[in-house]
């Protein structure tokens, strides 16, 4: 297996990691750990309007998206699928993130170590794709 792939399925694994530890907190009604930022902060860009997508948490999106990239990389490797879908969620990924990283410096005023940790999974993902395939 190439190594960009191994690189992309590694990061996508940690992006699941992530989004599920924000899902079982925010189906147990928990505040999550909030390394790096002060926990006020983690709370109200969790708690926020801002977190959900239709009704859902950003979180569960997230999931799908990783979960997506790490499937569609295996299909890939076994030729069963093209890479432009990969591709396709990471950009839109990474999108997101920005977009999320937008929301939490000008309109939240407030940082999440999650959140920003899923924004820089997606920036190594893009750099992987755009410069090392």
């Amino acid at each position: 297996m190439p190594g960009y792939l191994i690189t992309i399925i590694t990061l996508a694994v940690i992006g699941m990691l992530n989004t599920n530890y924000l899902i079982i907190k925010k189906i147990k009604r928990q505040s999550v750990w909030c390394p790096f930022f002060p926990q006020e902060w983690c709370n109200k860009v969790n708690d926020s309007p801002q977190s959900k997508i239709f009704g859902f948490p950003n979180s569960l999106a997230g999931l799908y998206m990783y979960s997506g990239i790490m499937v569609l990389s295996l299909f890939f490797y076994y030729s069963i699928v093209p890479f432009w879908p990969i591709f396709a969620l990471i950009v839109i990924g990474f999108c997101f993130s920005t977009y999320f990283l937008y929301i939490q410096k000008f309109v939240l005023k407030a940082f999440c170590t999650w959140c920003v940790l899923s924004a820089v999974e997606f920036t190594l993902l893009s750099i992987v794709v755009l410069f090392f395939r």
